[in-house]
């Protein structure tokens, strides 16, 4: 994935307004945000594409929000025996998964049956299943939400996963006292009609 500031963050929003997008992208962030426990957040790739980025991003999005529960746990398809103890949470964490938690696979290509076998298990566990994947029907059955990004989306799927970093780290907008009394008056004055 290439550099996405917070301002091209913006700037794609805004560029892809009128399209759904933006919706659905945030729909999904805040999906992920349902995760009970910090580590409870399981990202998992194809065996050829694991999202290291996107798990970077959700963890700065975990400590820039202040929401423990978005610091995710890399599952990997083989993890080297002799790394870091994040860096080698193997498969077999899948089979732990439970309820409160989030597995949110992010494939760009389709999911092997292997993979397909412990999402399904994940699920019957009680664990929340989320998808985002580029046109995996099977996939997509699986999971409680999915956002295919198909080869001919208006985004590409790199930037599929930064819009989805990036609304699970946003904080709701309280109105403010002046919004807040807006909305007050026009509750008590009615509807405005023009002539």
């Amino acid at each position: 994935m290439g550099v996405m500031d917070a301002g091209a963050v913006a700037h794609l929003r805004e560029v892809l307004a009128a399209t759904g997008w933006v919706e659905r992208t945030r729909e999904l962030g805040r999906a992920l945000r349902t995760t009970r426990s910090p580590g409870g957040l399981l990202l998992v790739g194809t065996p050829g594409d694991e999202p290291w980025h996107l798990t970077a991003h959700l963890a700065d999005e975990a400590r820039l929000s202040g929401l423990p529960q978005l610091a995710p746990t890399l599952v990997r398809w083989s993890p080297p025996p002799g790394a870091p103890a994040h860096l080698r949470v193997g498969l077999e964490r899948i089979e732990r998964a439970a309820r409160g938690e989030t597995l949110f696979v992010v494939a760009g290509q389709q999911a092997p049956v292997p993979l397909l076998e412990r999402i399904d298990d994940a699920r019957r566990t009680g664990a929340t299943v989320l998808a985002l994947e580029s046109g995996d029907a099977e996939l997509a059955r699986l999971a409680h939400d999915a956002i295919a990004v198909p080869e001919h989306a208006p985004i590409s799927f790199d930037g599929a996963q930064h819009l989805v970093s990036a609304a699970a780290g946003e904080i709701a907008q309280q109105p403010g006292l002046r919004e807040r009394l807006a909305r007050l008056l026009d509750k008590v004055s009615g509807p405005r009609l023009t002539d």
